[in-house]
C-alpha cells in the first residue's frame, strides 16, 4: 500500500507540472533479469556496468518530483539501489586560490593561454614518464628560492651527494651539488633570485595545495642553475653542469645525474648573428646537450624587431635543439615589446602579466619572453610524462 501511494503520488506530480526527463542509476540485485524491468512506462535501460547489473534509467520527473521518483525507484522489486547521475566536478582544475589570476593557463573567450586545464583533464598533471624515472627541467637563470612553499617539494635533489661536507660524494666533478649548480661561483651554493624564482613556478608549482597558484606540470623535478650572467663562459659553465648530469644519467641506466629533458634560459647577445662565425660556442653546446635529449626553452629579444632581420644570440641560432620563444599577450596577439622572426622564432607563449611565484613564499606577476620560455620548457616535460 505504501509503495502503491508512493507511485500515485508520483503520477500526480507529473501531470501538475510539466515534465522532463532525469537520468537515474539503478543497481539490480542478484538473479534479476533487467529484461523485465518496467517503472512508470519505462523499459528502456542502458547499461553502465552491466556484470554488476547497473544501468541508467532516464526518468520523466517533475522539477520538483526527482527525490519522490528515487524514492519510488528504490521501492521497486529487483531494484538494490537507485541514485542520481550526479554531475561530477573535473578536479585538475587546481583549487588554488588566485588560480584565475593565471590567464596563460586557460583557454577561453578572454585567455588565449595554453589550456593547461584540458590536458590536465585528460593526460595528467605531470609526474614520472613511463618508466617511472623522474622528469627535470633545469632551470637556468638568476637562482631560485629553494625554500618557496609551492616549489620546494619540486626541486631537484642530488640524493648522491651529502650536504655541506665539501667533497664530491658521487664523484660527478661538482661538491656539494645538492639542488643544481651556481656558475658564478663554481659551488653548489644555489642563490636565490626573484626572476628565476617566477620562471621556476610557471614550469612547476605544486598545484591544488590550496595556496596559490599552479605551474604547468604540478609535479616535476626544478635543478636550479645560478648562470644567467652577462658573459658567455659563466653562460657556458651553466650548460656544462647540465650536460654532465644528463650524460651520468644515461651512461649509468638512470643511477647518477638527472633525467634533464629541457632548459630554460633567458639571456642572450642583442643583434648578434650566429652566421658570422663568432658565436660558435653557443650552438655547440646546444647541440651537445641535443644527442644526449635535452631541448632547450630560450626567450627571444624584448625588443620589437625581426630577428631574421637583426639578428640575436642564441634565439638566432640554428641548433636543432633550439625552442625559440616570443611573447604573447592575453588577446592572442604578440606583445609589441618582443622579437619576431618568420625563420629564427618557433612559436609564442603567454609572456604579459604572468601570475608565478616570487621569493619568500611570494606571488606576482612579470611580463617579459622570459615569462614566455617556461610555459615551453614545462610543456616539454608535460609531453614526457603525458
Amino acid at each position: 500500500m505504501v509503495l502503491k501511494g508512493l507511485i500515485s503520488l508520483f503520477v500526480a506530480s507529473l501531470v501538475a507540472s510539466s515534465a522532463q526527463a532525469e537520468t537515474m542509476i539503478v543497481k539490480f540485485k542478484p538473479g534479476f533479469d533487467a529484461k523485465n524491468f518496467k517503472f512508470m512506462g519505462v523499459s528502456q535501460l542502458e547499461p553502465v556496468v552491466a556484470e554488476l547489473g547497473i544501468y541508467t534509467i532516464d526518468v520523466p520527473v517533475s522539477k520538483t518530483g526527482s527525490r519522490a521518483a528515487l524514492t519510488a525507484l528504490r521501492n521497486v522489486k529487483g531494484i538494490a539501489y537507485a541514485q542520481k547521475d550526479h554531475k561530477v566536478t573535473q578536479r585538475a582544475v587546481p583549487n588554488d586560490k588566485s588560480f584565475k589570476q593565471q590567464w596563460d593557463m586557460l583557454l577561453d573567450n578572454n585567455n588565449f593561454g595554453i589550456d593547461a586545464v584540458s590536458a590536465w583533464n585528460n593526460y595528467g598533471q605531470g609526474g614520472t614518464d613511463a618508466a617511472g624515472n623522474d622528469i627535470v627541467v633545469a632551470v637556468v637563470d638568476g637562482g631560485v628560492d629553494l625554500q618557496h612553499e609551492d616549489l620546494e617539494a619540486n626541486i631537484w635533489v642530488n640524493s648522491g651527494e651529502i650536504p655541506g661536507n665539501k667533497k664530491d660524494d658521487d664523484n660527478n666533478g661538482y661538491i656539494d651539488d645538492i639542488s643544481g649548480w651556481n656558475a658564478y661561483n663554481n659551488s653548489g651554493a644555489v642563490a636565490s633570485d626573484y626572476h628565476g624564482t617566477h620562471v621556476a613556478g610557471t614550469v612547476g608549482a605544486i598545484g591544488n595545495n590550496s595556496i596559490h597558484g599552479a605551474g604547468v606540470n604540478w609535479n616535476v623535478k626544478i635543478m636550479a642553475v645560478n648562470g644567467s650572467s652577462g658573459t658567455t663562459s659563466v653562460v657556458l659553465k651553466a650548460y656544462g653542469y647540465v650536460l654532465k648530469q644528463k650524460q651520468l644519467w644515461v651512461s649509468s641506466g638512470g643511477k647518477q645525474g638527472a633525467n634533464v629533458v629541457a632548459t630554460n634560459s633567458s639571456f642572450g647577445v642583442d643583434y648578434g648573428d650566429c652566421s658570422t662565425g663568432s658565436f660558435p660556442a653557443w650552438n655547440d653546446i646546444y647541440n651537445e646537450m641535443g644527442k644526449v635529449g635535452v631541448l632547450h626553452a630560450i626567450a627571444t629579444a624584448n625588443i620589437g624587431m625581426d630577428i631574421d632581420k637583426n639578428g640575436d644570440v642564441p634565439t638566432g641560432c640554428d641548433s636543432e635543439f633550439i625552442i625559440a620563444v616570443t611573447n604573447t599577450e592575453k588577446s592572442g596577439a604578440k606583445n609589441s615589446g618582443a622579437g619576431f622572426g618568420l625563420t629564427t622564432i618557433d612559436l609564442g607563449a603567454p609572456g604579459t602579466n604572468i601570475y608565478s611565484t616570487m621569493e619568500n613564499n611570494g606571488w606576482g606577476s612579470l611580463t617579459g619572453t622570459s615569462m614566455a620560455t617556461p610555459h615551453v620548457a614545462g610543456a616539454v616535460a608535460y609531453m614526457h610524462s603525458a
